[in-house]
């Protein structure tokens, strides 16, 4: 079982690791927004008035799939994945600063830089993280005349 886990671990990496975690929570709130129909969601106005909420879960869904998919890809391909993590976040932020601006939803605001920072912030620095690890540093070596 420990040899099954390294080897999962091994060939996922860090990078892979995130891809798989952060698609398992995408995929997973927006199966809740198809569970729980709210229909009048505060801040939302300018998605809603596109589509209704559980269409726009679809694009939390399908991030969330792509992240799952790209999180077994090679380092170097996984790109994708970040990429398309950035789609749900960014979109949220930008229905909820759209709220602020025209005064529908003042509070829109702390929920922007919420999905700004702790979403597509971290997105952005998990996308930037080398999948290889830094090699430890040399030791001094006991030499003569020291």
């Amino acid at each position: 079982m420990r040899a099954a886990a390294r080897r999962l671990r091994e060939h996922l990496g860090r990078r892979g690791a995130f891809l798989l975690i952060l698609g398992t929570g995408k995929t997973c709130w927006g199966i809740g927004f198809l569970v729980e129909d709210q229909p009048h969601p505060v801040g939302l106005d300018l998605l809603t008035r596109v589509a209704p909420l559980h269409c726009w879960a679809w694009l939390w869904i399908v991030a969330g799939l792509t992240m799952l998919v790209c999180a077994w890809l090679k380092v170097g391909r996984d790109g994708l994945g970040f990429a398309v993590a950035l789609v749900p976040p960014t979109t949220w932020a930008t229905a909820y600063t759209v709220a602020v601006v025209s005064g529908d939803y003042p509070r829109g605001g702390y929920a922007a830089i919420w999905y700004l920072t702790s979403h597509v912030g971290v997105i952005l620095w998990a996308a930037t993280v080398p999948e290889h690890s830094v090699p430890p540093a040399p030791r001094a070596r006991r030499g003569k005349g020291a």
